[in-house]
């Protein structure tokens, strides 16, 4: 839900457009001092006063006072940076610029500081968090060498690496061959022993970590799987792959399998949610579906979880009487924005039958609804309409249903 409502905010961002260079973005990361910034600002702002275009000079230099003014809300910037983005957009043609300011706090940190005055905010940073980042761990090992190492997306944040100690399989000179194997085997139990204890500890520090890639080349990353050392929260997480090399080159050449299964974990489960959907449909009173019914069920809050398909394309529509003030809403497609909204305010109230209704306000549905979710503490799960499963849901419930609560296991 925080995934889609930073991308919402990011599509909301790049539609807003200025007349020149006139729209401020600017980037600070954690640490930089507030008052430092402000101070940074402030040379701009002087150095803005020598544009010569009036226009451009005012729109600029509004910006940046904008952009100070809201600086001064914040004691720091805390632990993510902080990113403010100032402005005069146009709202219904050129003369009729208004200045509109904005801030955000990333879901990562940022690491440099930036200025920048442009036609169009400069949001190409932030887009790059919108990629996949989830965490996943790796363990790559033969019986010599081992490296632990954990993945944010495609960065590594944590690499450890192991030697087994274990002498090879052929025994020095005197040993009888019994004795050498005995011997050979209490080393790789202890060095299984040692690699998981590590493991463990590496990964359970990390609570969101979505899964655990155990490779390298032959049959012991399975004999160190069955051994079953590994901490048993990370049993469903793991996933067996063959690479040619255990250590570090074994990490490297992982990353890319381990990418392909991250993006499948998220397409099994969401086929896993739509499937378990429609067989509580077919076997159980325990879905609500239909608009009307999904939110009156939220509102009573009677939902453990709402599914909401990613290509909703509704929209909730409010209308005012302004003779009796009589105010409804109403749902509509994207599509027949255009058409409905122009006839409805040309038509009479429902209430007192005046002419003349008032648009007050338009959302989209979608969020309307994390809106709804969020006031009631239920879990929503957003399912893309990129696979199979999606598309049945959405053509299915129309992209909302909802989980009665008892009945969500």
């Amino acid at each position: 839900m925080e995934r889609y409502k930073f991308r919402r905010f990011i599509e909301f961002l790049e539609s807003r457009e200025g007349r020149g260079t006139e729209l401020v973005t600017l980037y600070i990361p954690p640490g930089k001092r507030i008052d430092e910034v402000i101070g940074y600002l402030r040379q701009e702002l002087s150095t803005a006063s020598n544009i010569k275009s009036k226009g451009t000079r005012k729109a600029v230099m509004d910006a940046i006072e904008s952009a100070i003014q809201r600086l001064k809300l914040f004691k720091d910037s805390g632990p993510n940076g902080l990113v403010v983005f100032s402005g005069a957009i146009p709202q219904n043609g050129e003369g009729t610029e208004k200045i509109e300011v904005y801030h955000m706090t990333p879901p990562e940190p940022i690491n440099f500081f930036l200025y920048r005055c442009d036609s169009k905010f400069y949001l190409e940073p932030l887009k790059e968090l919108l990629k996949e980042r989830e965490t996943y761990g790796i363990i790559a090992m033969d019986n010599e060498d081992a490296a632990i190492a954990v993945f944010r997306g495609k960065m590594m944040v944590e690499l450890r690496t192991y030697t087994s100690g274990i002498p090879g399989k052929h025994r020095a000179g005197g040993q009888s061959s019994r004795r050498f194997e005995r011997l050979r085997d209490q080393a790789l139990q202890e060095y299984y022993s040692r690699l998981a204890e590590h493991a463990n500890e590496i990964f359970l520090s990390y609570p969101d970590i979505k899964a655990i890639i155990l490779a390298g080349p032959g049959p012991t990353k399975d004999v160190f799987l069955k051994e079953g050392k590994l901490h048993y929260t990370f049993r469903d997480k793991i996933h067996v792959i063959d690479t040619s090399y255990a250590g570090e080159e074994g990490v490297r050449e992982a990353i890319d399998k381990a990418a392909d299964i991250l993006v499948n974990l998220r397409l099994v489960r969401e086929r896993r949610l739509v499937d378990d959907l429609m067989r509580r449909v077919a076997t159980q009173n325990t879905v609500v579906y239909g608009l009307d019914s999904v939110r009156e069920a939220l509102r009573r809050r009677q939902l453990e979880l709402l599914m909401v398909s990613e290509e909703l394309d509704l929209v909730e529509v409010t209308y005012n009487c302004p003779s009796c003030g009589y105010e409804f809403k109403e749902t509509l497609s994207e599509q027949d924005l255009i058409s409905i909204i122009p006839e409805k305010l040309a038509g009479k109230c429902p209430s007192c039958g005046a002419e003349g209704l008032r648009l007050i306000y338009q959302e989209r549905l979608m969020e309307v609804l994390l809106k709804e979710a969020e006031e009631t503490n239920t879990k929503v799960e957003i399912i893309s309409a990129g696979h199979e499963s999606g598309e049945i849901f959405l053509k299915t419930f129309n992209g909302v249903a909802g989980v009665l609560k008892g009945f969500s296991g």
